[in-house]
């Protein structure tokens, strides 16, 4: 189960032999490699975990479009083990520690990592639609996403708004503040995927509210990347301090991408989306631009970060941050391309869903080390 375990060493010992007069600080020392009891563990649980659901579902339907209709089927299963097991845990974590959920949602790095619940339930709604689930189960989940998105959207921003000591922007902002910008377009994704199923009436409303939720979307980049790009450029940047999410500057153009190819391609069904289709398609195609601008300066700060720094490549759950991005810029280019009949582009599916899959694989195996390490551990 992805539980957000970090043993720290909290005491300095020297380098020398351990002497055994010093008994009492070899017990502080393995007391401190020790993982925390499950309680605790459980406590410190990352508000983001639920981006490996958002990652599995897009490295799926990537699967899917891509002609692997097998892989990305057992992907599915394991994306509803996982969404399930992360909805037992977050509810054991509120009705145990409600205090520390409650500080995590008006924190400003951790806040912003609840969006993932939200982007989370809408991309495995589009998950099971694609991969040929149950309709009900994605209307319920569209439905899900919807009251998440109220609830979390206006609470996390009101409660940042109005508290009394903030930290300065250098500290405060990240990339994860864009996953506010993905659970917004995941909601438009999945309902222009629903939209078609639809009587007349309900359609149209939900492709006019899927065109409002497109429109926020891009809103809300605008605002909180001037921010993050303000942050990197006028204020110093530690290694350390570009942590994965940073890849969701380009994720959060891949998702807008794909509502816009969505919108084009419902014309047909919504006639108040003919006279705004070149609108439509510019701003889609902006996106993209965008979005791709970001991938090769993203490349080169990994590179400063892991080999020139030499941060080691450690498991952590805001890696799934990073896996969801390269799904997603495969999946929207796959949809771009059918749209606007942008066919020189056939080359960047594969590319990117197999970079998907294999980072998928990279994360997922060092979630399994990760609970087998602590599982090994507190026997």
């Amino acid at each position: 189960m992805p539980l957000d375990l970090k043993p720290a060493i909290l005491t300095r010992v020297s380098h020398g032999p351990c002497r055994l007069r010093d008994a009492p600080a070899q017990s502080r020392l393995m007391t401190a490699i020790t993982p925390p009891p499950l309680r605790h563990a459980l406590a410190d649980l990352s508000p983001a975990n639920f981006g490996m659901v958002m990652a599995t579902g897009i490295v799926s339907i990537a699967l899917h479009l891509l002609g692997w209709p097998v892989l990305a089927r057992a992907l599915l299963v394991v994306n509803i083990v996982l969404y399930a097991g992360l909805w037992v845990l977050t509810v054991l974590r509120l009705m145990r520690h409600r205090a520390r959920v409650v500080q995590d949602l008006t924190d400003h790095g951790r806040g912003p990592g609840f969006f993932t619940m939200v982007a989370g339930s809408g991309v495995l709604g589009c998950q099971c639609l694609l991969l040929g689930g149950p309709r009900e189960a994605a209307l319920a989940l569209w439905g899900a996403t919807v009251a998440l998105w109220l609830l979390l959207t206006y609470g996390i921003f009101a409660a940042l708004t109005t508290k009394a000591v903030k930290p300065t922007l250098d500290r405060g902002i990240s990339g994860t503040w864009l996953l506010a910008v993905v659970a917004t377009q995941s909601i438009a994704v999945l309902g222009e995927l629903l939209a078609p199923g639809l009587p007349a009436g309900p359609r149209m409303a939900m492709n006019f509210l899927a065109l409002a939720l497109w429109l926020w979307g891009g809103m809300l980049y605008i605002w909180i990347m001037t921010l993050i790009f303000y942050r990197y450029t006028f204020f110093t940047l530690a290694a350390q301090d570009l942590t994965p999410p940073y890849w969701i500057n380009m994720g959060a153009m891949a998702i807008s991408t794909l509502a816009g190819t969505l919108l084009t391609m419902a014309t047909p069904q919504a006639p108040f989306l003919h006279p705004l289709r070149p609108f439509i398609e510019g701003f889609t195609l902006f996106y993209w631009a965008s979005g791709t601008w970001w991938i090769p300066l993203l490349l080169v700060l990994g590179v400063w970060r892991h080999v020139i720094e030499r941060v080691p490549l450690r498991y952590d759950p805001m890696y799934w941050g990073a896996v969801f991005p390269l799904g997603m810029y495969a999946v929207c280019t796959f949809d771009l391309i059918q749209a606007l009949d942008l066919h020189f582009l056939q080359w960047l599916p594969p590319l990117f869903g197999t970079a998907a899959v294999l980072a998928w694989g990279l994360a997922f195996g060092g979630l399994l080390h990760r609970v087998g390490q602590w599982a090994r551990q507190r026997r």
